[in-house]
Order: C-alpha cells, then sequence, then structure tokens
C-alpha cells in the first residue's frame, strides 16, 4: 500500500482526489488537508509515501512545500496552471497533474508513483544522516516551530498537549506523547514514564525510581513498565 496525503487548498480539487483515491486499492489515504501548514506537520510525524500538492496555496507555495520536505516523500503536483510545469520537474517530482485531473491520467500518475518508489525500496540502503531538529505545531494557530534535538532536555505529557523543555524554555505543542516518541531517535531519547520521555546525555544519576537530569530540578521517576529499558542503558555504562 502507497500511503498518501493530499494537500489543496480548493476543497472542491480536494474532493475529487478523495474520490479518486477510494476508488485505487493500491492507495491508503493517511490525511488530506487544505492547509500546507498543517501538511508539514503530518509529515514530519507519519510515514507519507506519496504527497497529491497543490501549487498555488496562499500560505506556502507546493514548490517551496517540496523543497521543505527534502525528498521525505514522492511528489504528485497538482494545478490548473501549466506553466509550473519545468519548475515542478526540476525538483523531481513524480508527475504533474493538470486540472481538472481525469481518472485515467490520475491512476496513470500512480503507476509512476509506484514504479518510482519501488526502485527506491530495492536500491541498497544507505545509512541515514541522523536528524538533528524537528518542527512542531504550536498553541499559535498555523505555526510551525523548529526545535533543535540537542536542546531538548525532556518532555511532559499533558492532557491533548505535551511540553517540550529545551533551551530553558517550555513549549506546548498540540501532539500525543506516542507520536512524538516515534519521532525521535531512540539513540538520543528514551520514554521512562507515560507522561515523560527525557534525554538520554541529561541523565546524571538514578535515586530510588527518580531520574535525575543535569540542570533539572523537576520530579522525574521512571514508571515500572519503563525502567527496565531504562536501566539497560544504565547497566551497559556501569563498571
Amino acid at each position: 500500500m502507497i500511503r498518501c496525503l493530499i494537500v489543496d487548498d480548493e476543497q472542491h480539487a480536494l474532493d475529487i482526489l478523495l474520490h479518486y483515491i477510494g476508488q485505487t486499492p493500491l492507495l491508503q489515504l493517511v490525511a488530506s488537508t487544505t492547509n500546507p501548514l498543517e501538511a508539514l506537520q503530518i509529515v514530519a510525524t507519519q510515514k507519507v509515501d506519496l504527497i497529491f500538492l497543490d501549487i498555488q496555496m496562499p500560505e506556502l507555495s507546493g514548490i517551496d512545500f517540496v523543497r521543505s520536505i527534502n525528498g521525505k516523500s514522492k511528489v504528485i503536483l497538482t494545478t490548473a496552471y501549466s506553466e509550473f510545469a519545468l519548475e515542478g520537474y526540476d525538483l523531481d517530482v513524480v508527475d504533474y497533474l493538470l486540472k481538472p485531473i481525469r481518472l485515467p491520467r490520475f491512476l496513470a500518475a500512480v503507476q509512476k508513483a509506484a514504479t518510482a518508489l519501488n526502485n527506491a525500496a530495492a536500491e541498497p540502503v544507505k545509512e541515514q544522516p541522523v536528524d538533528d531538529y524537528i518542527f512542531v505545531k504550536t498553541e499559535s494557530k498555523g505555526k510551525l516551530l523548529k526545535i533543535n534535538l540537542a536542546d531538548i532536555d525532556y518532555i511532559e505529557g499533558m492532557k491533548n498537549y505535551i511540553a517540550i523543555y529545551a533551551g530553558g524554555k517550555k513549549i506546548l505543542v498540540y501532539s500525543a506523547m506516542k507520536d512524538i516518541e516515534e519521532r525521535l531517535p531512540a539513540r538520543q531519547f528514551i520514554r521512562v514514564h507515560k507522561s515523560f520521555i527525557i534525554a538520554i546525555d541529561r541523565i546524571t544519576g538514578i535515586e530510588g525510581n527518580r531520574v535525575l537530569l543535569k540542570g533539572i530540578t523537576a520530579e522525574i521517576v521512571a514508571g515500572e513498565n519503563y525502567k527496565p529499558e531504562l536501566m539497560k542503558i544504565v547497566k551497559g555504562k556501569m563498571i
């Protein structure tokens, strides 16, 4: 299955693509949105193989969107203006669909995407550089904030939000703990409680169930279900 995302600020165009995807067994819809900033957050936090992306959008153009995701997902551009095609192909998109999009043309583009994804999967696996930052959706509507992973001390779950403590600041983010945990590299972060994820290199000691972090006075405890994984790391460094 190809996990796909639709990004188009025109609801009518979005509905057509939703209908086509529903008729295509090869495709699995991850999400659809009229907001490109929301789409960036989805790409950052979920696995998206293919994006159907409108070019002309008010907050962020499709061209700038493609540049910002840096090849993380394959892209099929959609637009009513053929003059954008050349710039789109320069960005190595899979295909370019001119509105109004017809089903046969849509299916042909999907097949091209499937071939491109299969070819990429067949290539020898190369070691990828570790991501050193994430983008998060803040309390301000439509605002994304870049956070360097090296600045994060710990993360605390707070009902529908999480609080990221980084660089001496508390940043409230609309996200679930599970989602942020999946985005963080396991070699740098560990979940020690249903409400806490900590940066491993900040650990200075363990007292019973308390986890001590460098420069942090907050009470952080290791939950019964999480402490064994934490102790594996600690024992691996014991002398």
